[in-house]
């Protein structure tokens, strides 16, 4: 099947006979509180909410919060942009309120400053607080800027059983870089990790990631790295192959680095992820990406155009409905700061090429993320991806 072809009443099909109930709204200073649903009562919500992180660091703002849904269970992640419907915001709250009929959730947090800063330490402790018994997906929020997604990645799946999948995001901070945050039922904290287990039968969860960017450029090879951190491409530094393409631009503006990231292919693997880029090093011209990049990797730079970008975002939410027996009635986007950076004011686009494969009834809710989690297509083995549109669609 041509995925890029393949035509929206394929899913016309699917159920819609379900149970869970939602309550969706966005909010900002100039309008207040606007609606994307009915306003009714839920019963024990699992609220999400993707926020502007100075907008959740404001004590009135933040209170406005529960003010507004008088609930237990806040989930919170500051974001690079947040996703409401098929809007695309700033300075903004997008909080989507998740009421499961027959299924439960158990909501575990810890921070990277109690494992010595240690992102596979924190990971393995947080899954070890769920409890295993009926488990059927975990989706994962963590502070983006000092955190390495795929270091959490690994210590989330270090003890996972019966292949229980993980989708998520690293939160953002817009395109300052400074401090990124998350929590629950807390004011959110720089290094702090959430993770949500979801329990029951009668969930149907899909997910999928794409990208849409292209190579260009020579193969080369990591001849230096350690962890996240990027010190030399085929023996020089790294920052110079950037300077190479963008000039004097690539070590004054991180916004120009993030839409040029980096493809990688690991040593041994038969596949490339992307890289994106969170801050770089002057003094020794190195590179910090938002995952691992292990030396003898090889490496491609990677660009995109809008339409490359767009067609990404449509082929993710096909992907994600293959398969489904019941049309999705959530739908969580995490996107990347950079397709954002690179969009402007076409972003929302991708978000309407979602809504047109799930469909019209299906709430969107998200945000632009440093880093998405998510296995591949037809794998529940968890990567971290930059640069991609990754999906999580939920329905009861």
């Amino acid at each position: 099947m041509n995925l890029k072809k393949a035509p929206h009443s394929l899913y016309n099909y699917l159920k819609t006979n379900n149970t869970m109930k939602l309550v969706q709204a966005y909010y900002n200073t100039a309008s207040g509180w606007k609606y994307l649903s009915d306003k009714i009562q839920l019963n024990n919500p699992l609220v999400l909410v993707f926020g502007n992180r100075l907008l959740l660091q404001d004590a009135v703002a933040f209170a406005g919060i529960k003010a507004e849904f008088p609930y237990s269970h806040f989930v919170y992640g500051s974001t690079g942009g947040e996703i409401a419907g098929t809007r695309v915001m700033e300075d903004s709250f997008s909080v989507i309120a998740l009421d499961f009929e027959k299924s439960t959730f158990v909501v575990a947090t810890d921070t990277i400053y109690n494992h010595n800063k240690d992102a596979a330490l924190l990971g393995a402790a947080l899954y070890a607080k769920l409890p295993q018994d009926g488990l059927t997906r975990v989706f994962s929020l963590a502070g983006g800027n000092y955190m390495n997604g795929s270091a959490l990645i690994e210590g989330l799946e270090s003890a996972i059983k019966n292949g229980v999948a993980i989708t998520g995001g690293l939160c953002g901070d817009d395109a300052r870089f400074e401090c990124s945050v998350a929590s629950y039922n807390e004011a959110p904290k720089e290094g702090e990790a959430v993770l949500i287990g979801l329990y029951g039968e009668d969930l149907e969860i899909t997910y999928a990631s794409f990208g849409g960017w292209q190579p260009f450029g020579p193969e080369r090879t990591v001849t230096k790295s350690e962890g996240n951190i990027l010190y030399e491409i085929d023996g020089k530094p790294a920052l110079d192959l950037y300077k190479k393409y963008l000039g004097e631009r690539a070590s004054q503006e991180l916004i120009s680095l993030l839409s040029y990231p980096l493809s990688i292919t690991p040593p041994g693997k038969d596949y490339a992820v992307t890289r994106t880029i969170l801050n770089i090093e002057t003094d020794n011209n190195s590179i910090i990406l938002a995952g691992n990049c292990p030396e003898s990797s090889k490496s491609q730079l990677l660009m995109a155009s809008v339409h490359g970008i767009v067609d990404g975002a449509r082929e993710a939410a096909q992907h994600a409905m293959m398969g489904r027996t019941k049309r999705p009635e959530a739908a969580l986007l995490i996107s990347c700061v950079g397709r954002k950076a690179l969009m402007d004011q076409q972003t929302e686009e991708e978000i309407e090429q979602v809504q047109e494969v799930v469909g019209s009834t299906t709430a969107l809710a998200g945000f632009y993320s440093y880093g998405e989690m998510a296995p591949f297509f037809n794998s529940k083995s968890c990567e971290l991806h930059n640069q991609t549109m990754t999906l999580t669609l939920i329905s009861e």
